[in-house]
């Protein structure tokens, strides 16, 4: 089980005011009757929307021009949307796909996936989602164990891995492709079954609100697989109703408007993804969608979302890139700088402690605005109200930088095994560190043993074909274990680490590497990713990657190293005595058997193309331990550090 620490949203949040909890074990809402007259699915809310709204902006997609060196951005109307996904729900129908069955969208996230995924839903089908990057062989597994009967294939790479697997995938037997080739057989167009659907609504004009009014809440409406480290995924089996829950406590929350503006890049393969998307139904705000990446950084300026959703690692590069830039402008700049976000801490801290800013430190907050955080916002476009973060613990440190400048991080908690969001922090209720308060109609329990439960309309029904897994993920009375150790404090719930990731050394001290690994980002301006070791040895030690962007820049002020590659860098003493002064500073702030008393720098960033990360950019622990296994044994060789 894979859990997801984030989560829901940036349509969330009705901030509880002076509300505190008097249960440090068990956390609920009050807001739980806001969310009781929820409809049993998401598509109800969607033909809602549709009619409410025809010609309100629904999406904005990059569209290229020319000769593709140059993109604009188009927009689709909740009309037009409704058109074309009831068109892709119809030709669904005209292909033979009955009420659950699955249907599978292989794809990166785009326009087509969405219209995909919604024209799925009003046909009372059920997604099967496929991450782009997943291999022939795991692919093949995912559609076959599913039961998938046709799949949504975003190109001819994915193309390729169905036609290599064509005998292993079980019942599929379309393919319908967004930019890939058709052949006029086993494979057709997104724009055929589009053509195809709208020759049966002409047939049969209520086709698609007949299917949507008969979808039952217990119905299936997604499958996805958790990203094992070892052995197969599991297929997560999400209702109708835990979508329409999610949207509903979002919308309870109050959070976003219609007049918002979301920044969409998830993987919507991921449940972050599709959460994110139910709550936008729900409200109607309009969102930019665009998974390329590498283009985050082009495009915010461009889109000037108001808020988005993302996992720690994108607000890490940004820290630590801002931070590397500052240090080498030097002089005075950086002195203004360092004095700013100094200032900005400061009334943060006071805001987190419930208090209002004195006069004093509110003119110098103003001051530190116009000189420097206006600037820093302009980087995301200049609007951005605030941000959501999940998948994995966000550094303390890094989170309030974002709050010192204007741009609230809002910490979520949830497990694709709970449809992605459980609890989430507010604007106005707020407190870096925790992953918030439950969501309205969630419960949040503390076992005996530190392992958090949660009980709610947004858990899952099981896994899909495997009865065995599923008992053991939930207690006799109902609650589903996470996995993660947790405290409830004042109703705020802070994750502590992840049961067995807890490292106990020989010494018989155990030591939670998330919150180390957390810290040490914090202090470290280059750091991509760390990895902290220990279980059954004598002392901690940890595996570390330097961002290349926040190298290069430390690089270039320095005649040695300038004309350096990458590898040749991060394997020089220069690079690991930098990231030693560092590691230094963390120690000090730890006990003693917590501190790291060796590293090592790694050749190359970890990725998920090398699967050693998620692809919401959350490390996979035990698959870096083992590629990297004579790498930790040599730290530990005719060593007794203790």
């Amino acid at each position: 089980m894979h859990p997801q620490r984030f989560f829901v949203l940036a349509n969330a949040i009705r901030t509880l005011a002076a509300r505190r909890y008097r249960y440090p074990e068990v956390a609920v809402s009050s807001e739980t009757a806001a969310v009781d007259n929820r409809p049993p699915s998401i598509a109800v809310d969607f033909l809602e929307r549709v009619r409410a709204t025809p010609d309100r902006e629904a999406y904005r997609h990059p569209v290229a021009v020319g000769d593709g060196d140059r993109e604009e951005w188009h927009s689709l109307t909740w009309g037009q949307t409704g058109d074309r996904a009831k068109a892709v729900a119809a030709g669904l129908v005209a292909l033979g796909v009955e009420p659950e069955d699955r249907v599978a969208i292989a794809s990166e996230t785009r326009i087509e996936w969405l219209l995909a995924d919604l024209g799925i839903m009003c046909a009372g089908a059920a997604t099967t989602t496929v991450y782009p990057t997943t291999n022939a062989d795991e692919a093949a597994y995912i559609l076959a164990d599913s039961g998938s009967v046709v799949v949504f294939a975003a190109d001819d790479e994915q193309i390729a891995k169905l036609r290599d697997e064509r005998a292993r995938l079980g019942d599929v037997r379309t393919v319908v492709t967004f930019d890939g080739t058709a052949d006029g057989d086993w494979v057709i167009g997104l724009a055929d079954l589009e053509k195809l659907g709208r020759a049966r609504l002409a047939d049969e004009p209520d086709l698609i609100e007949t299917r949507v009014a008969a979808i039952r809440r217990d119905q299936l409406a997604t499958l996805i697989y958790t990203s094992g480290t070892t052995g197969r995924p599991k297929g997560v089996r999400l209702a109708h109703d835990t979508w329409a829950y999610q949207a509903a406590a979002q919308a309870a929350m109050d959070l976003t408007h219609e007049e918002e503006l979301q920044y969409l890049w998830l993987p919507l393969a991921h449940c972050y993804g599709k959460v994110m998307v139910s709550g936008q139904i729900r409200i109607g705000y309009p969102t930019a969608v665009d998974g390329r990446i590498p283009k985050l950084i082009t495009n915010l300026p461009i889109v000037r979302p108001t808020f988005m959703a993302a996992a720690p690692r994108v607000f890490e590069k940004v820290y630590n890139s801002v931070h590397v830039r500052m240090r080498a402008e030097g002089g005075l700049k950086y002195r203004i700088f360092e004095w700013a976000i100094t200032v900005g801490r400061d009334v943060s801290r006071t805001r987190q402690a419930g208090r209002t800013p004195s006069a004093l430190q509110s003119a110098k907050y103003k001051v530190a605005d116009r000189l420097v955080f206006a600037k820093l916002r302009d980087l995301f476009g200049g609007r951005l109200r605030g941000c959501i973060s999940g998948s994995a613990a966000l550094s303390p440190d890094v989170a309030e930088f974002f709050d010192a400048i204007g741009i609230p991080i809002l910490e979520g908690y949830g497990l694709t095994e709970a449809s992605a969001g459980s609890s989430v922090n507010r604007y106005d209720h707020h407190r870096i560190g925790s992953v918030g308060l439950a969501l309205p109609g969630s419960q949040l329990r503390i076992a005996d043993d530190g392992e958090l439960l949660l009980r709610g309309p947004g858990v899952m029904q099981g896994y899909h074909n495997d009865p065995a897994a599923t008992a053991e993920v939930f207690t006799e009375d109902g609650w589903l274990r996470t996995g993660d150790i947790a405290e409830i404090r004042d109703g705020f719930l802070r994750i502590t680490d992840r049961k067995k990731d807890l490292i106990k050394t020989s010494g018989g001290k155990y030591v939670a590497p998330s919150e180390i690994e957390g810290r040490f980002k914090g202090l470290c301006p280059y750091v991509a990713n760390i990895l902290v070791h220990g279980e059954s040895r004598n002392f901690c030690s940890a595996l570390i990657t330097v961002d290349a962007d926040a190298l290069a820049g430390w690089a270039a002020d320095k005649p040695a190293l300038k004309d350096k590659s990458y590898e040749e860098l991060v394997a020089s003493d220069a690079v690991h005595a930098l990231v030693g002064e560092y590691v230094d500073r963390l120690n000090e702030g730890l006990q003693r058997w917590q501190t790291v008393k060796k590293f090592a720098v790694l050749p190359r960033d970890l990725t998920v193309e090398h699967g050693e990360l998620t692809p919401s950019l959350k490390v996979k622990r035990r698959v870096v331990e083992r590629e990297y296994a004579t790498v930790l044994d040599d730290m530990y060789k005719g060593t007794l550090v203790t």
